[in-house]
């Protein structure tokens, strides 16, 4: 992974475990790549939250963020209708601020 990717995964990470847990939610990890060679993204269980890896060299950046926040919803077990809110409102916290396609949004 090379910086730029480094520093968006980083970035991101940090904004769903702050929301996650502004939310009331467990926070899972997150690391990049998956230890399972050929996956896009794994999570591993442990007592009181996970960790979730994404693949994030070679595909698109929105398939990376949806990888993240559905991890964030498996780890804590979610189903609808608190699943499909939460969702949205993490899509709509980690795109804030970001072009979905690599730059930063300009005001």
């Amino acid at each position: 992974m090379h910086s730029s990717s480094t520093a968006r995964f980083a970035d991101a990470a940090r904004t769903l475990t702050r929301d996650a847990r502004r939310r009331g939610l467990v926070a899972p990890s997150f690391r990049c790549p998956p230890r399972l060679g050929g996956a896009d993204r794994t999570l591993r269980r442990r007592p009181g939250g996970g960790v979730v890896s994404v693949r994030v060299r070679e595909r698109p950046w929105p398939a990376v963020l949806a990888d993240m926040i559905e991890g964030v919803i498996v780890v804590n077990g979610l189903s609808p209708p608190a699943a499909t809110r939460v969702r949205t409102e993490l899509w709509e916290e980690v795109t804030k601020d970001v072009d979905l396609h690599g730059g930063s949004r300009v005001a």
